[in-house]
């Protein structure tokens, strides 16, 4: 046979029960509370840790955005100096079709060529230069002694 101990449901273990139970919601609590502070305390430790990082990206973004903006001010003076070389080749092209268009009406009018005023002023200078070596002087003085010599012809008939 088997000896069984009858439970022990009598009054004291009714008892205990509340007892256990407000103790256990104490510690329960107690724990919670012990948690709030930690976090507090971790809290501020934490927040102070974001904020360091949050500025470090803050930084790394101004950083980041800044040199996009410096690449991309770059390829802008690249592109208006392309656009610049473009159109004063344009010009350039323009102007020389230009100048040949006017030289050629000018050509058709008989008027005489940059190259041609040039070889005539060249040899006017060199005539000027042959008739002050010749005797008698300057061009002026010739120019007097023909209308001199011209007048005395006139008076003789």
């Amino acid at each position: 046979m088997s000896t069984r101990k009858p439970q022990d449901d009598g009054p004291q273990a009714g008892h205990d029960l509340p007892h256990m139970a407000r103790e256990s919601a104490q510690q329960i609590w107690l724990a919670g509370l012990g948690a709030f502070a930690k976090a507090q305390e971790e809290g501020g430790k934490v927040f102070k840790a974001l904020v360091q990082e949050g500025m470090a990206l803050q930084r790394n973004a101004h950083s980041a955005a800044g040199q996009q903006l410096n690449e991309a001010a770059q390829r802008m003076g690249d592109m208006a100096a392309d656009m610049g070389a473009r159109a004063t080749g344009q010009w350039d092209r323009l102007e020389g079709i230009f100048e040949e268009r006017v030289a050629r009406a000018l050509q058709r009018m008989g008027m005489p060529s940059a190259a041609q005023v040039q070889a005539l002023e060249a040899r006017i200078a060199a005539l000027e230069q042959a008739l002050q070596a010749q005797p008698g002087g300057s061009p002026a003085a010739t120019a007097r002694r023909k209308r001199s010599s011209g007048n005395s012809n006139s008076n003789s008939d």
